[in-house]
């Protein structure tokens, strides 16, 4: 049966969320409340606040609303589910106790330690003069401070000496300038790594993971000023391998929903782990209970699954039923915000250029958040304006799509950071290395490992020329979208592979000649070589002196344009002179 949906909220990720659900075939109507200018074309927008939660359960309850999805995490916060499931109501997000996770650092912190899954160490105050005399006997600094309650996403602030924590600490424990939400006061250890963001939806026994991603919170190009809501995210996150990815539904999530269970507290809904990657381990910075805004963007842009299906699995507690498909290819999100964010700034301000940005390229959306329809058109309405998420073969041609679009988008003083998903690249493979037998494997490793010794990251894929030879073409086609400069491909016997990947891109193409024939690799050396005019193959000796140098080249082929590898290249050749040098000393005695 076809159902009729309420999303609660109005930003970017409440349009994400419509225009997601939108396409769902089991689908018969949709609401938003309140909604925005976006929305409006997915869905009928409602004039009741988010958190105007007894207003929503009546129009609910008047519209015969068969599931309602929470946005913001306000509404989850002040109560909103146990409400609705009160008066017979289907909906999406954790009980207000279960949102404590997100409502309270303290709860959340405490909880994680007992559960023992890592997080900072943390001491908690809710008096001024005890948090500063505490700061004063430490000797380290940063020190992160953060307001125990919901702050939209600015209660958490680094402080880099004495006098700033002392600052901070007035400013949220004196000053209340984050209102309750600073009644209590967290300090903890500063963690240095990288951030992630890891989602995933449980129904209280069963979490499927979303799509990792990753999110800018700071207004300016690298990392700098103030924390945001959110500038900007990409997704998959290249940082969380998938050998992390399991230890973080293993080691964070299961054991965080089994404590909730254990607390009294089930889990329902999105449960989001804000994570640090510290030295390959990742720590939990902070809990979230809903979609993240905006790493939902380009997270629900990949998301081929109907996701009506999927919270009605959530609600029904029977995820164990469903599997999530994925787009194999990324999706970049860059924030588009009015100039002052995320202090004071102006609203009214006209959008110039919002429909003539559909030529400027394709696969992208432009989502709307702080918008409002008007007889002059589409003008500004809030500190977040437009997330314009694009997607692409990988991050570097999805950055430049979404770029793209940006660009051609324009309104009085709006802001946005230039340098969104550029973290990713250096996670990203630079070489492909590909060889047309899993018997060749052990050779071609060697290339792996000669590329790792020097820092650079390989993508290692089987991928035959003549069995499999669509994969074989699609993977040179996006080999440099996904961040790559250089293919090693290895073969034997008519060893078309490094031909056939040649044909397919303008990066350099490396041929490993591999001995399996009676021919002892000569076939291959000879098919490698023997390229047509224009289409060339860089061909090196057979085997694994052959992938061992094929490695070499391209690091030299890299080395060009990345001084860091020229300087390791300069050092090799070095110690190979040194070693020489001290094998003939040796011969004197």
């Amino acid at each position: 049966m076809k159902k009729r949906v309420l999303v609660i909220g109005s930003g970017g990720r409440e349009h994400a969320l419509c225009w997601k659900l939108s396409q769902s075939p089991r689908l018969s109507a949709l609401y938003c409340a309140p909604g925005n200018a976006g929305i409006a074309r997915h869905a009928n927008c409602i004039n009741i606040d988010a958190n105007d939660i007894k207003g929503l359960l009546y129009f609910a309850q008047q519209n015969k609303i068969d599931i309602t999805v929470v946005g913001p995490e306000g509404p989850l916060a002040g109560g909103i589910v146990d409400l609705f499931e009160a008066n017979g109501l289907k909906i999406f997000g954790p009980s207000k106790m279960a949102a404590e996770l997100e409502a309270s650092k303290v709860f959340m912190k405490e909880l994680l330690e007992n559960a023992g899954v890592l997080t900072a160490s943390f001491t908690t105050f809710s008096d001024y003069s005890k948090a500063v005399a505490w700061l004063e006997s430490r000797n380290t600094f940063p020190v992160v401070l953060k307001a125990d309650g919901l702050a939209a996403g600015k209660g958490v602030i680094i402080a880099n000496d004495l006098a700033e924590a002392k600052e901070t600490a007035d400013m949220i424990l004196n000053r209340r300038e984050f209102g309750d939400a600073g009644a209590r006061l967290i300090v903890e250890d500063y963690l240095v790594g990288e951030e992630a963001s890891f989602m995933a939806i449980t129904d209280g026994k069963t979490i499927l993971p979303l799509a990792t991603s990753q999110d800018h919170k700071a207004v300016f190009d690298g990392d700098k000023g103030p924390n945001t809501g959110g500038m900007g995210a990409y997704s998959p996150a290249p940082v969380v391998t998938n050998k992390l990815a399991v230890e973080v539904m293993d080691k964070i999530l299961k054991p965080t929903v089994d404590a909730m269970e254990r607390a009294g507290r089930p889990y329902k809904g999105v449960l989001y782990a804000g994570l640090m990657i510290v030295d390959g381990r990742p720590w939990v910075l902070e809990y979230n209970c809903r979609f993240g805004d905006p790493e939902a963007q380009p997270i629900l842009m990949r998301l081929k699954s109907d996701l009506l299906e999927v919270i009605e699995a959530c609600v029904e507690k029977r995820l164990n039923e469903l599997r999530l498909e994925w787009d194999e290819r990324a999706a970049v999100c860059v924030v588009m915000a009015s100039g002052g964010y995320p202090g004071s700034y102006k609203k009214g301000k006209k959008i110039e250029n919002l429909d003539e940005a559909a030529n400027i390229t394709n696969d992208f959306f432009v989502f709307h958040a702080g918008t409002k329809a008007t007889n002059a058109g589409i003008v500004t309405a809030g500190g977040r304006v437009l997330g314009v998420t694009a997607l692409g073969a990988g991050i570097p041609e999805a950055i430049d799509k979404a770029y793209q679009v940006v660009e051609s988008i324009s309104w009085k003083g709006v802001h946005y950071r230039h340098d969104i998903g550029k973290k990713a690249i250096k996670h990203l493979p630079k070489v492909g290395i590909v060889m047309g037998s899993a018997s060749d494997l052990d050779i071609m490793l060697e290339a792996k490992k000669v590329l790792e010794d020097f820092g650079v990251i390989a993508e290692v894929k089987i991928l035959s020329a003549h069995r499999t030879p669509e994969l074989a073409a699609q993977f040179a086609l996006n080999a440099h979208a996904k961040g790559m400069d250089v293919i090693i491909a290895g073969a034997g016997m008519a060893a078309h592979l490094a031909g056939a990947m040649a044909a397919q891109t303008t990066i350099p193409v490396i041929g490993v000649p591999i001995n399996s024939s009676p021919l002892n690799g000569l076939d291959a050396l000879l098919s490698t070589i023997q390229m047509p005019p224009g289409i060339p193959v860089a061909t090196v000796a057979i085997g694994m002196p052959g992938a061992h140098n094929a490695a070499m080249l391209a690091l030299q082929i890299l080395g060009l344009s990345c001084p860091d590898i020229a300087k390791k290249l300069k050092k090799h050749r070095k110690q190979q002179k040194d070693k020489i040098l001290e094998a003939n000393k040796e011969l004197l005695y």
